[in-house]
């Protein structure tokens, strides 16, 4: 005996893929389905839609297949509001609570649809009653729920809305349709992303810069500087090591103990990177270091210089750290989580665990840009739910000189 559930698809379901998707989910996950109605658009700025039965065997496997459809953007077709239990305790949600996508999603309440504010993967929903008595919705992550609030749990009176292909493939974002590649043609891609930026900031958006070591080792760090102080970075992202060897180059005039010009490695410039830590504890911050002009140059006197806002997440193998690392795990996801979400354009530059971190808090609407070296990082990002994020394997110490060419030279 076979148990079913009707299901809704709308919107440019052919060519973003989303109708594919669902039928390979319910296959693969051991189903059918019966397709009821299916209109077409007639052009690319038409909808489609389509209502499918899906079967299943058991009920259990049934609400497998429709937990994956509803992933994908599929919606039941006769919605119901969404189920609300309260908090058990401090950081403790109910059970069955419902875990968000990165995609823009809605709750059904009272009958009307409320768009989820700051949304991200992997978070509760958390509904109460906002301005003038009106019900909002918005995300919070596990170890911020508070006893009582009211959580959306189970799947139903629940929308999402993945990405779509953009009708329009012309202008500064049309490149923009994710996916990682070693052989797209690098000065043409290069040239399509600063004009994404310089859009993006022609329409009043931020920037974000997500940086590891490797730029300042690999010589980019002037050109980066340079970005910030042009204001084509608002904001850095970063770790311990990107910092500290930022301001080793400007103090000693190397990274990581080697000369990034000439190449040459100085006698004790192994230390170099720790005598860098102890001048900064001794001025008391980057800060204050800036002010008293001990550092006077690189990403992170720009950033001072210029008021640009900068989160240093520290981890378990910082040296020192610096005073402005933030080593507390928990305060460091906060303060990435709230730039990212003031973000309307991230670039990923040459750090997998960072970029990871910071793609885990964006809205699948964030313009992402990855660029490494090795491959596996593009892909590790993507693998993790930032499909939205387009990838360049290249040398960053050449995509980050030949992007401020395109930006402010040409």
């Amino acid at each position: 005996m076979t148990v079913s559930r009707e299901v809704e698809l709308s919107g440019h379901i052919i060519d973003s893929g989303m109708m594919q998707s669902c039928f390979g989910v319910i296959m693969d996950l051991g189903g059918s389905f019966e397709v009821d109605e299916f209109d077409i658009g007639r052009s690319e700025v038409e909808e489609s839609y389509a209502r499918l039965t899906v079967l299943a065997d058991t009920e259990d496997e049934l609400q497998s297949i429709v937990h994956e459809l509803h992933q994908n953007g599929a919606t039941p077709s006769h919605p119901v509001d969404a189920t609300l239990e309260p908090a058990p305790d401090d950081q403790v949600v109910p059970s069955g609570f419902y875990s968000t996508t990165n995609h823009h999603t809605e709750i059904r309440h009272d009958g009307e649809w409320i768009p989820v504010e700051r949304i991200e993967m992997d978070c509760a929903v958390v509904v109460e009653k906002g301005e003038d008595d009106e019900p909002r919705a918005y995300t919070k992550v596990l170890n911020a729920i508070e006893e009582d609030e009211l959580v959306v749990t189970g799947e139903t009176g629940i929308r999402v809305r993945p990405p779509e292909r953009p009708r329009n493939r012309e202008g500064a974002f049309g490149f923009m349709q994710g996916g990682v590649s070693s052989e797209r043609p690098s000065e043409s891609t290069i040239a399509k992303v600063a004009e994404a930026i310089a859009e993006t900031k022609r329409e009043g958006g931020s920037v974000l810069a997500v940086c590891g070591p490797a730029l300042i080792h690999s010589g980019a760090r002037e050109s980066l500087a340079r970005l910030v102080r042009e204001g084509y970075v608002d904001m850095l992202s970063a770790g311990n090591g990107f910092a500290v060897h930022d301001l080793e180059r400007d103090l000693y005039g190397t990274s990581l103990g080697m000369n990034t010009e000439t190449l040459d490695h100085p006698r004790k410039g192994h230390k170099h990177h720790i005598y860098t830590i102890s001048e900064i504890i001794r001025a008391g911050s980057i800060e204050q270091a800036v002010d008293e002009g001990l550092v006077e140059s690189g990403v992170m006197y720009e950033c001072v210089d210029n008021d640009r806002p900068f989160v240093l997440a520290g981890s378990i193998r910082d040296d020192g750290p610096l005073p402005d690392t933030i080593t507390d795990s928990v305060d460091a996801q906060n303060a990435i989580r709230e730039q990212a979400h003031e973000a309307d354009m991230v670039l990923m530059l040459s750090t997998l665990l960072h970029s990871v971190a910071v793609g885990n808090c964006l809205p699948s609407s964030t313009r992402v840009v990855c660029v490494d070296i090795n491959p596996a990082t593009v892909t590790q990002l993507l693998d993790r739910g930032s499909a939205q994020a387009v990838g360049m394997v290249t040398d960053i110490g050449t995509f980050v000189p030949m992007l401020v060419e395109q930006l402010l030279d040409e």
